[in-house]
């Protein structure tokens, strides 16, 4: 059976990384692929640490919870800390570059595929909009992983964000820039 695509998101509550999650996965059952998305997250909707689980593959995925991710993307110092276990030699790990005081936590040469830091809350704020802040780490994810087509993730956004494109067009193209800008940093 081919292996599903492992994907860990974890962030602060009110970053996004559900609603990435819940995006990409809509994205891939659009295009005919299997997705499996699992959130957690505390009872602190801001403020706690939120993890959204997610595996897609091209044949239905046994298990609901992975051991270790294909990628890790860490958006916040307390998801850096919390997340490590789920860091393998096979994993892409992705954090953002803005993230202080916890390069004892990040993995070390061996413990990872690639380790990488990227300046996406830098971009949001002041290329684009830090409300699309999760929008440009989506972006990140689908260059890293080819698990679903730019296309299919801004149909995937419109379906979602559409009565809110409808009320101000603008959110629209900020949105769509905000993944194509991510897809740029993962080159």
């Amino acid at each position: 059976m081919p292996k599903a695509t492992k994907i860990c998101l974890a962030g602060e509550g009110g970053q996004g990384v559900q609603s990435v999650a819940e995006i990409l996965a809509a994205a891939a059952n659009d295009e005919g692929r299997e997705a499996l998305y699992i959130p957690n997250f505390g009872v602190e909707q801001r403020g706690g640490v939120s993890i959204a689980y997610l595996q897609i593959a091209d044949e239905p995925i046994g298990a609901p919870k992975f051991d270790t991710a294909d990628i890790l993307i860490a958006l916040s110092d307390r998801s850096v800390y919390r997340c490590k276990q789920y860091v393998s030699p096979e994993t892409v790990y992705v954090y953002d570059s803005s993230i202080e005081g916890v390069e004892d936590a990040l993995p070390k040469e061996g413990e990872a595929k690639k380790v990488l830091a990227i300046p996406a809350l830098e971009i949001s704020k002041n290329e684009l909009h830090p409300r699309v802040f999760n929008i440009l780490i989506m972006g990140a994810v689908i260059a890293a992983t080819n698990v679903i087509s730019a296309e299919g993730a801004k149909k995937a956004i419109e379906k979602k964000l559409g009565y809110k494109f409808e009320q101000n067009p603008k959110l629209r193209e900020l949105n769509f820039k905000a993944i194509d800008r991510g897809m740029e940093l993962m080159k």
